[in-house]
């Protein structure tokens, strides 16, 4: 397969993964699917998980993965026709959506690592308040789901994160793949051409 068309099978993935990111940070704003919590939140009552607010997913696995995309994918317009220059160019864009990628992992990591921000009580904490349980905790709350019980509001607040931010993982984890393939890809298609010589 030449350079160009491998472009244009890489850059669709990544506009694919792009939008999933960005449909889960927006949902993480919301959870139990309710704006209620992002209202309180607006007005100075902590109420999002932190992590959501970093917009990894929007900013991240998004934005920072659709505009290479756009560019990787017109690299491979014409059937192959695209220049030595665009290849070049294609591994610089590719090198911004690993950055992206790497951004939309870490805050995907640490908010699953930190766990959500919740109205939780356990024996330790008898009386319910505003928090986030899991981040000191010395068990794994991913591992045990009886911690997930700690969280009386938003109703299934936890696993709602854990869904959502394990999407995260993965659509962070296929665009760091694929952007760091389309770097290779690039620097072949600029030392060999597009289209095995032909240009």
């Amino acid at each position: 397969m030449c350079t160009g068309a491998c472009s244009k099978v890489i850059a669709v993935p990544i506009y694919v993964l792009a939008l999933v990111s960005i449909i889960c940070n927006i949902m993480l704003f919301f959870p139990d699917f309710d704006t209620k919590y992002a209202a309180e939140d607006q007005y100075g009552e902590k109420r999002i998980t932190e992590e959501v607010k970093y917009m990894g997913g929007l900013i991240g696995g998004g934005i920072m993965a659709v505009i290479p995309a756009i560019h990787i994918h017109l690299t491979s317009s014409g059937k192959c026709c695209a220049n030595r220059c665009g290849m070049f160019l294609s591994i610089g864009f590719a090198a911004v959506g690993v950055v992206g990628a790497v951004y939309s992992l870490s805050v995907a990591a640490l908010g699953l690592s930190n766990g959500p921000l919740c109205y939780w009580t356990n024996q330790q904490n008898p009386i319910p308040n505003w928090g986030v349980p899991f981040a000191n905790s010395t068990a794994s709350y991913l591992s045990d789901k009886e911690m997930w019980k700690w969280c009386l509001i938003p109703e299934n607040v936890v696993e709602f994160n854990v869904g959502l931010f394990s999407t995260l993982l993965v659509a962070g984890s296929l665009q760091l793949v694929l952007c760091s393939i389309q770097m290779i890809n690039g620097l072949f298609g600029c030392i060999c051409g597009t289209c095995g010589g032909k240009e």
